[in-house]
């Protein structure tokens, strides 16, 4: 991979300073960022302390040719830069470096940075909402909720800025609203959204209707982490509902997923989830994409916690948080998309933190155009 590379996807991002008071260039302080998150860095001390191990590297690609900027310089570039724009930069990254398949899944969920409130407020942590590939465990987009809105809100403005023509896109039920289902309709993809008390005629009438297939499921059984569990999976054509509920656009599948789990207490649990989609969906793609849904948590923010230790991350000044969030999905896609070494994302960033030349093969892997 070579620094133009990089700059071709990135090199566009507004200098927030004054030119004639610019000491490091906006584009090399950026670079080091994300080299340094894919090595494992979580604050701005980490970030100096990469750039000075790894200082001849960064120097012989031509990058501080004044000197390394000490971690308070780097937070204060980094915190006032435009994350929408930002945003939009990565957007155009995936794009051009992602291989998309017609009835690929895009996970669409949110996530609060649990460390990012101010010290004076602590309600105003980050929510970030994501888009999310689970073939090949990338993510498309982010967007920050606003401080006086939720996720319904969110959600559009996030799908308006990816190509997800082709796709299957999951939301869980507080994105069951039919403005979020015409977006997706309306770019070509198809929705799978769960529906809950929130559409309480809707939920009703879905619940009824696949009554009578609920005793013929098919089942999956899952063991893990302290608790057995049997998952049911069944579906039925809207051809019923699609006349009285087609303010819903396209609808044309209902589904439930049946979650059955007897934890090693002995305590049992049974619990129904109701779905509706625009795509025509078999019992087996139904269960696929509801279970790729739920995978979110564990491929995405689970890793973004144990092996990034986002909730723990204390940055939150101007728009840091929101940027570190968007820096460290481009670390997790750059890991995921090196596949020549086999090893989990946690030994993968000490590798890299360690030897540049397997960083230069993480980076190399993720910016190859497709």
């Amino acid at each position: 991979m070579t620094i133009d590379v990089f700059s071709q996807h990135f090199g566009s991002i507004k200098d927030p300073r004054q030119s004639a008071k610019v000491s490091y260039p906006l584009f090399d302080v950026l670079f080091l960022t994300v080299c340094a998150t894919i090595g494992g860095a979580n604050g701005w001390e980490d970030i100096e302390d990469f750039g000075e191990a790894h200082f001849h590297w960064f120097r012989e690609k031509g990058l501080f040719t004044a000197g390394l900027p000490v971690h308070d310089t780097i937070a204060r570039l980094i915190s006032r830069l435009d994350p929408a724009q930002f945003q939009q930069c990565f957007s155009k990254w995936m794009l051009a470096v992602n291989e998309q398949t017609n009835g690929q899944l895009i996970a669409v969920d949110g996530k609060v940075l649990r460390s990012s409130y101010t010290r004076d407020d602590r309600k105003s942590t980050i929510h970030m909402v994501s888009a999310f590939a689970t073939a090949n465990g990338v993510v498309m987009g982010q967007v920050k909720t606003d401080a006086k809105s939720n996720e319904i809100t969110a959600i559009p403005e996030l799908l308006n800025a990816l190509d997800i023509k082709g796709a299957l896109v999951s939301i869980d039920a507080m994105g069951c609203q039919t403005d979020i289902a015409k977006t997706i309709t309306d770019k070509k993809a198809d929705y799978l959204l769960a529906v809950k008390g929130n559409q309480e005629t809707l939920y009703k009438a879905v619940k009824a209707q696949l009554k009578p297939v609920i005793e013929d499921p098919i089942v999956c059984i899952e063991k893990g982490r302290g608790r057995k569990e049997a998952r049911a999976y069944a579906v039925l054509p809207a051809t019923e509902l699609a006349e009285e509920f087609a303010h819903w656009p396209g609808l044309k599948t209902l589904g439930v997923a049946m979650g059955y789990r007897l934890a090693d207490n002995g305590k049992e649990s049974l619990e129904y989830r109701y779905y509706i989609s625009s795509a025509e969906l078999s019992k087996e793609q139904f269960a696929d994409a509801v279970r790729g849904h739920w995978g979110i948590e564990n491929s995405l923010h689970w890793v973004l916690d144990t092996s990034f230790s986002e909730d723990d991350c204390q940055i939150y000044r101007e728009n840091a948080a929101e940027l570190l969030a968007i820096v460290r999905h481009m670390a997790l896609n750059l890991l995921r998309q090196e596949t020549g070494k086999k090893a989990s994302i946690r030994r993968k960033q000490n590798i890299a933190a360690m030897n540049t030349t397997y960083l230069e093969q993480v980076l190399s892997a993720g910016f190859s155009e497709k």
